[in-house]
């Protein structure tokens, strides 16, 4: 909502001191104008962008104006979720979760967390993390730097559709100045002519560098950077899980470990720790 509030602010802002100047709206309309570098634009964006990263950025786009991935409650469940596992593994041995892990689907734990259950990424980062800790010795160090990697690379992954926003974002004020060019070749080509013509050619040039320049800086430029934070917040689930799992294997109690973790969470989302309490209580 509030980048759609943004984007508003933006467009009234400049339109309004344009037309508070006593400039003419109608002068501003230059369809071709925007052809040229919406397509140019568009174009570079795809000999640039392999297709699995253009359908990514797509739907990134699509979500900042979903707001956050993850909510208040989403944090619950999964802290929730990952003190059932390791309850049970602190009754029964890590050896019992085996066929929860291996069958994430079928398990009635993570049946009960049917969100977190459909999240394909983070399923595979918890319970990559938990064949470790159940089929082998690994150390806590041994597992962080491990975990450290993959969250990195999943990290840099979740980013790159705001690099190549702001890629797009960087060009358009280059692709407004081609459309300003072409804009001037047409007006070279009526000179001698009606100076109305003439003036309405030059109008239109300037207006080509003026639209590259907004739509980068004032558009595709704060999106990139919507898109970004959003992927920032998003990841910090990964480290909650991750920091609860390492606190496990270094022999802290469950409580305690999704402690650690629930100072994980960002502040705007974390629950308080008699909520939280609570919460892990009514986990069987």
């Amino acid at each position: 909502m509030l980048i759609i509030v943004g984007l508003l602010v933006v467009i009234l802002s400049v339109l309004g001191g344009y037309l508070g100047a006593h400039g003419r709206l109608g002068a501003l309309w230059q369809p071709y104008e925007l052809v040229i570098i919406g397509g140019a634009a568009l174009g570079a964006f795809l000999i640039g962008t392999p297709l699995k990263l253009v359908k990514q950025t797509l739907a990134a786009v699509v979500g900042t104006f979903k707001g956050p991935q993850y909510q208040r409650q989403d944090y619950l469940d999964v802290l929730s979720l990952v003190y059932e596992l390791l309850n049970k593994a602190r009754k029964e041995g890590f050896m019992a979760l085996e066929e929860h892990v291996e069958n994430p689907g079928e398990s009635p734990v993570f049946a009960s967390y049917p969100k977190i259950q459909a999240d394909h990424h983070l399923m595979a980062f918890m319970t990559d993390c938990l064949r470790l800790m159940i089929g082998s010795n690994i150390e806590p160090h041994e597992l962080e730097a491990l975990l450290e990697l993959e969250l990195e690379k999943h990290h840099e992954e979740s980013l790159a559709p705001a690099a190549v926003l702001n890629k797009v974002a960087d060009g358009l004020p280059g692709f407004g100045i081609v459309a300003a060019v072409l804009g001037i070749v047409i007006t070279m080509g009526s000179i001698g002519g009606d100076i109305k013509e003439v003036g309405g050619h030059v109008a239109g040039a300037l207006v080509g560098t003026f639209l590259g320049i907004l739509l980068g800086y004032g558009f595709v430029g704060p999106l990139a950077a919507a898109v970004e934070a959003r992927a920032e917040q998003d990841a910090r689930i990964y480290e909650s899980v991750k920091t609860a799992l390492l606190a496990c294997l270094r022999g802290y109690n469950p409580k305690i470990a999704l402690e650690f973790a629930r100072k994980t969470v960002p502040s705007a989302l974390r629950p308080g720790f008699n909520e939280f309490e609570q919460q892990l209580k009514s986990v069987k």
